[in-house]
């Protein structure tokens, strides 16, 4: 006999991308027979622009469909086409994930980040709350920019006209980008207690 959880699925659901629901997950996949058509829709959006299915923050956000389908088009430009190149766009979502101790976003991004080219040692310095001891000229200014911009909400004059010579203004607005997206993402998924895959990926030491 099907038991039926707070949020009204059943226990034995089958699950969008194949997981199972815990009882922490407050905002699991939705059954397939339940999407309504504009999640349907907004689902179909996204397999056909990224070729894989429904999975972390795209699963809580499917309940609002449009808002889904609008993160995800934001998603796929700072992720694949900004001005950062992967190596310092990953390196900044590490630290995003780490200002709001995202276990999920930290499982996913830390294989990918050093895959390509966050070493180990800068990554565990992250995670530790630490100041990584040997970055490279393009990662300390990403770092003081997005470590004080995180920490104070604002930007210096010093931190944002080393961006500029660096970055340029627009490496400097999709730095801001890449901060503000995953900032939302990990809100997303703190509140749906979205559970990290288990990946192999080291977790994040809390708090």
């Amino acid at each position: 006999m099907h038991t039926t959880s707070r949020c009204g699925l059943t226990a034995a659901a089958v699950l969008l991308v194949g997981w199972t629901a815990s009882a922490q997950d407050r905002l699991p996949a939705i059954p397939a027979a339940q999407l309504t058509p504009a999640q349907q829709q907004a689902v179909a959006d996204f397999r056909g622009a990224r070729n894989v299915e429904l999975t972390g923050p795209f699963i809580p956000l499917l309940r609002s469909p449009e808002l889904m389908t609008r993160t995800r088009g934001l998603g796929d430009y700072l992720r694949y086409k900004s001005r950062l190149e992967p190596r310092h766009s990953e390196f900044v979502i590490l630290m995003a994930a780490r200002s709001w101790s995202q276990q999920y976003e930290w499982a996913v991004h830390y294989p990918i980040a050093i895959k390509a080219g966050v070493t180990v040692e800068t990554a565990a310095a992250i995670a530790e709350r630490r100041r990584p001891p040997r970055l490279t000229a393009e990662e300390t200014v990403l770092y003081d920019f997005c470590q004080e911009l995180m920490r104070t909400q604002q930007v210096s004059d010093a931190a944002y006209a080393r961006m500029v010579a660096t970055f340029g203004e627009q490496g400097v607005v999709d730095t801001v980008g890449i901060v503000g997206y995953y900032t939302m993402l990990a809100m997303v998924l703190n509140t749906a207690r979205t559970p990290a895959p288990a990946n192999g990926a080291p977790r994040l030491p809390t708090p």
